[in-house]
């Protein structure tokens, strides 16, 4: 997240604004005193004695403006040595404008260098004294302006009002734009620390997301060993199906079909089991990905239950971590076996969806349905009932949520989210 910007127009202005403000201060002097001597020269100053004395008192006072205020990196910042300077400088222009009243033109630099050299208290003082040299100038030296007290003071007056007002209002106009920096850096940099706080919350939430998964995981170890009997009770019931089957066919090539798949459902429920104990991730996710696991789950499961099943995939296929798509996988394969023992389904559809923060598996069937309000029967070893709390509780140990919705004759539909971190998953 950047800082806070300013718009092309702003920025123009700042530039203009820090080059009139550098122009006045560093420019504007010499500019009045360059003025100031050319009308000296040109008019006559008398004799040559004198004007060598006043082009020395010149030079001496831009030697004084050059030395403290134009090559002093410290020039804008009020204090005492700039406090000295300012009084020396006045000093020194008001020699000048004693020995010529030209060099009044040069006076700008009181106006410039006063407010921003002087402490606040005292810029008003250095204004009026600026003012009282700019008059003296304009009444023709000190000779005509005492001469005349009552045109003196009026011109003081006269430009303490027009010239110190116009100072003091570009001072304060100053002084607003340095409060404005301030803000605006105050903002920019308040910005940056909520943009670093929003930066580790997201990466707090990552980590807890992280954190509750490994949980989960070891909670699924745990469980696992109580829960092994519900994964070999599928198993074995799928065997018991075969075998039935095998005793009432009359077929001998259908007895021979039905005795492979029960040895086939052995095998695997036995590879199985122990994959289970050993906490590694089921058979079907090691060679192939959890849509075609997923696949291969649903296309078994109807081959054995005789009940048409399919599965949609909705969104981008993305790889997930490896705890999550054991839990869609062990989620879809208990609703499937719950389906076939109770639902006395017709059709079951499973649609898994990927989306960008989560993914979701959802089982519907038409069967018969149940009262979903209703408790449970407790497990009584040979129907089972594991199944339900076993899928809340593998969904819910990813920080995941499982809903099941069902009436009496209207079919189930079950529907697990899972939340999904900006973390790439482990391969």
């Amino acid at each position: 997240m950047s800082a806070v910007a300013t718009p092309p127009a702003d920025r123009r202005v700042d530039r203009w604004e820090a080059r009139v403000q550098a122009g006045s201060f560093y420019v504007a002097p010499y500019v009045g005193l360059a003025v100031g001597t050319v009308l000296f020269l040109a008019v006559g100053s008398g004799d040559a004695r004198s004007t060598v004395i006043t082009l020395g008192l010149l030079l001496t006072t831009i030697a004084w403006i050059t030395g403290l205020a134009t090559l002093n990196p410290h020039a804008r910042e009020p204090g005492p040595l700039m406090a000295v300077y300012f009084v020396g400088l006045l000093l020194l222009l008001g020699v000048l404008i004693w020995r010529s009243p030209w060099f009044g033109f040069g006076m700008v630099v009181g106006y410039v260098h006063g407010p921003e050299m002087l402490p606040t208290r005292w810029i008003p003082v250095g204004v009026a004294a600026t003012a009282a040299l700019t008059a003296t100038s304009q009444a023709g030296g000190f000779g005509p302006a005492f001469a005349n007290p009552m045109l003196y003071a009026i011109a003081i007056v006269f430009n303490i009002l027009i010239a110190g007002g116009f100072t003091l209002l570009g001072w304060l106009t100053y002084q607003q734009g340095l409060r404005r920096d301030r803000m605006l850096a105050d903002l920019s940099e308040a910005h940056r620390q909520l943009a670093e706080t929003m930066e580790e919350n997201a990466g707090l939430h990552a980590q807890l997301l992280v954190q509750a998964r490994e949980a989960g995981v070891l909670d699924e170890r745990e469980r696992m060993a109580r829960e092994i009997h519900d994964t070999l009770a599928q198993g074995l019931t799928g065997i018991i199906t075969q075998l039935q089957a095998a005793e009432q066919s009359t077929d001998a090539a259908a007895r021979e079909h039905h005795v492979a798949t029960a040895i086939e459902l052995a095998r695997e429920s036995l590879s199985e089991a122990r994959r289970s104990v050993r906490a590694m991730r089921p058979e079907p996710l090691e060679d192939a990905g959890l849509v075609d696991a997923l696949g291969h789950a649903v296309t078994r499961w109807s081959g054995l239950s005789g009940v048409p099943a399919q599965l949609v995939v909705t969104g981008i296929a993305v790889p997930l971590p490896p705890d999550v798509e054991v839990v869609l996988l062990r989620t879809a394969q208990e609703a499937l076996a719950n389906a076939a023992k109770h639902a006395s389904a017709h059709r079951v559809g499973l649609t898994l969806s990927y989306m960008d923060d989560e993914v979701a598996l959802d089982v519907r069937d038409d069967g018969v349905g149940f009262d979903v309000d209703a408790p449970l029967p407790p497990p009584d070893g040979r129907r089972g009932g594991f199944g339900l709390t076993a899928m809340r509780e593998r969904v819910e140990s990813l920080a995941g949520t499982l809903e099941v919705e069902s009436t009496p004759g209207a079919g189930t539909a079950l529907s697990a989210r899972l939340p999904l971190s900006s973390e790439e998953p482990d391969d």
